[in-house]
């Protein structure tokens, strides 16, 4: 006795549902990038002396940043490839006086770097002009404004 056509397309569903994705090379999974993207470029492009404001317009803002540790920031980024294993890179800066003193974590400078050496690298960054806030409109119709 032939079965019907549903009950054959249901247990072919079935059957299929219960089968892991790794027999299937042929499927496509998704790239998982999480956090900062940091490149060995970016990180070449550090310099002792520099800023805040310089290293955030380098590698952007940190993704992690201790409430009891101001002058630390962490960038964290991590990727699932295609499936495969997990891939987690860290970079810890540290800063004393706004300046950047010190790197630490899974990138190395091109160069070696001296730190407290001269001073010779200067990255400029452009100031964006913005409008004012509200709070900042508001405080000059009360005449308590900076103009």
């Amino acid at each position: 006795m032939r079965m019907p056509r549903r009950i054959q397309t249901c247990s072919l569903v079935l059957l299929l549902a219960g089968c892991s994705l790794e027999r299937f090379p042929w499927v496509h999974r998704v790239d998982i990038n999480q956090g900062n993207i940091v490149t060995q470029e970016m990180v070449n492009q550090l310099r002792p002396g520099m800023n805040r404001r310089q290293v955030t317009y380098l590698l952007g803002t940190p993704l992690l940043t201790d409430p009891f540790h101001d002058n630390r920031w962490d960038y964290v980024y991590s990727i699932e490839p295609n499936g495969e294993p997990r891939e987690e890179k860290k970079l810890t800066l540290v800063f004393e006086r706004d300046e950047l003193i010190q790197l630490e974590g899974d990138y190395r400078p091109g160069a070696p770097l001296e730190f407290g050496a001269g001073r010779d690298a200067t990255l400029y960054v452009p100031k964006i002009d913005r409008e004012k806030t509200l709070w900042e409109k508001i405080k000059s119709v009360f005449g308590f404004g900076d103009d």
